[in-house]
């Protein structure tokens, strides 16, 4: 997943804590990894997806700890194919 927002130009930063944040080129998509953030795990989530549509009211889209990997890297493919039209 990570290699394919890389291989897009996406903005992707580490922390100390081992959350992973992702932006896209133009900043319209922020995807969170966050497996050590407290309030994430308060509800029970370790995934955060931000659209912020230039045209459109901000949208989010959340996985918990239950959701397969591979739901939520669905997920993303057919959002980074669809935002890229």
């Amino acid at each position: 997943m990570l290699d394919l927002l890389d291989a897009l130009g996406w903005t992707i930063a580490e922390t100390p804590e081992a959350n992973i944040h992702m932006t896209s080129p133009e900043g319209g998509v922020y995807v969170g990894w966050l497996p050590e953030d407290p309030s994430a795990w308060a509800r029970e989530i370790v995934w955060r997806v931000q659209v912020l549509p230039a045209d459109g009211e901000v949208w989010v889209q959340e996985f918990g700890v239950h959701t397969p990997s591979e739901a939520v890297a669905g997920f993303l493919a057919a959002l980074v194919t669809h935002s890229s039209r």
